[in-house]
């Protein structure tokens, strides 16, 4: 196996973790109608049905960066890995609410930490020129398993009886893969270096990588490890990749990509299409993701991660605003859903693919575990807060009112990319720590 091939079959093993994310996450569009008859749940009990891996996921993102600290990347995606296959198997085989609750919580907690553990094992172990493309891998996979979580939810429609078994249950083929894929990839050698102190082991690993970079990489860790780290995330040392990490997880979600992808059918009713254009618009808003995330991972090495955020949050701004005006004038049709498939091309171009490889680039090395975790928390929570409010919002102030906050924060985001936002391309990560603290 060459240089190349190895380094991809590592980051595509990580990335499963991030297929296996989407493919959770989605899969339960397709059997929550025939739980709530099943069981008989009332609106609230289907509601917490539904949401409760969402809570599982703030939680498991949250408290990632710790095995991912202290047991390493590694032993943190078999924990995940294991952690899908428990979720899949056990929610196939529930036989009441209570237990099927539980494993869909587990499911969310490994959905939570791969979002930490994933695109941070991925940026420790790439070459710097071709680090965007590897970490943007993990987007896409997270893309392309809601996409086939809608296929296969599809084609296992009319198995049976309680076909609703198979569609959670036949996670557990991919969760089996993920298991067995990474049992035979390497330890960061950042990890390896700085928390465990194994040098030997680091450089082994570290020529895998790249042998031309190999010493260099190594001596500037051995430098980092020699001197004194401030390990405490929330100290005044670290205050710029904090607000960096923070600010791009919460653009990201007030870009209302979460309304819109699980609110789609609800949007294009209220434009005044029927509900056969729900089926159409779930599978088109995914298809449109995965080629637009595809593009941007061709070029987030080629052009950085600036040039492609500038570009699609203009491309947001122009899109929510006519999407406004398409409210507030009446002007449906196909008009709203035309300018929405648009918005999410702009979006999986740039904030879909960039946001997890730059909050896994601007953390020090020290504090990247607990750096990771505060970004994909963050992401995490004002997902939760807009996809829980958006119905609320769009009832009592109208879409008007609705898409114009999103294109204003969208405005905002741009002043933070042309401001803020220091490019990370083509730089070694112990360079980027040099390059975010004096930005």
């Amino acid at each position: 196996m060459s240089q190349k091939q190895r380094i991809f079959f590592w980051s595509i093993t990580a990335a499963l973790g991030g297929f296996l994310f989407g493919f959770d996450t989605a899969v339960i569009s397709g059997v929550e109608q025939s739980l709530q008859t099943l069981w008989g749940l009332n609106v609230w009990e289907h509601g917490l049905t539904v949401s409760i891996a969402l809570v599982g996921t703030v939680l498991g993102s949250m408290l990632g960066g710790i095995p991912t600290q202290r047991a390493g990347r590694r032993k943190t995606l078999l924990g995940i890995a294991i952690l899908y296959l428990a979720a899949s198997i056990g929610t196939a085989l529930a036989t009441n609410w209570g237990v099927f609750l539980l494993f869909r919580f587990l499911g969310g907690l490994g959905v939570g930490a791969s979002s930490v553990a994933a695109p941070m094992y991925i940026t420790e172990i790439s070459p710097a020129k071709s680090r965007g493309r590897l970490v943007a891998l993990f987007q896409f996979n997270v893309v392309l398993g809601i996409l086939i979580a809608y296929l296969s939810n599809f084609l296992l429609e009319d198995v049976g009886g309680e076909s609703w078994r198979w569609m959670l249950g036949v996670q557990a083929f991919p969760s089996l893969v993920f298991l067995i894929a990474v049992l035979n990839i390497p330890e960061s050698p950042r990890w390896l270096l700085l928390v465990q102190g194994k040098v030997a082991e680091a450089r082994e690993v570290l020529y895998m990588i790249d042998p031309a970079s190999a010493e260099e990489t190594l001596l500037a860790l051995q430098q980092h490890a020699e001197q004194p780290q401030t390990a405490r995330l929330f100290s005044a040392h670290y205050r710029t990749p904090v607000m960096l990490a923070v600010l791009f997880a919460v653009f990201n979600q007030v870009s209302g990509i979460n309304a819109i992808i699980y609110y789609a059918p609800r949007i294009f009713e209220m434009t005044g299409l029927g509900k056969s254009s729900a089926l159409l618009s779930s599978a088109g808003v995914g298809l449109v993701n995965l080629i637009f995330t595809l593009i941007s991972l061709t070029l987030i090495d080629r052009f950085g991660r600036r040039t492609l955020m500038k570009i699609g949050s203009v491309g947001l701004i122009v899109t929510l605003a006519l999407v406004a005006r398409a409210f507030y004038v009446q002007d449906f049709g196909i008009t709203v859903p035309l300018l929405l498939f648009v918005y999410i091309a702009f979006f999986g171009f740039s904030q879909g693919a960039v946001i997890w490889v730059f909050i896994s680039e601007i953390f020090p090395n020290e504090v990247r575990a607990s750096g990771q975790a505060l970004g994909s928390f963050t992401h995490w929570l004002m997902a939760a807060i807009i996809t829980f409010t958006f119905p609320y919002l769009a009832e009592k102030v109208g879409g008007g009112n609705t898409f114009l906050f999103f294109a204003i924060m969208m405005v905002l985001q741009l002043l933070f990319v042309l401001r803020l936002m220091p490019e990370t391309k083509g730089t070694s990560l112990e360079q980027i720590e040099k390059t975010v603290f004096v930005h």
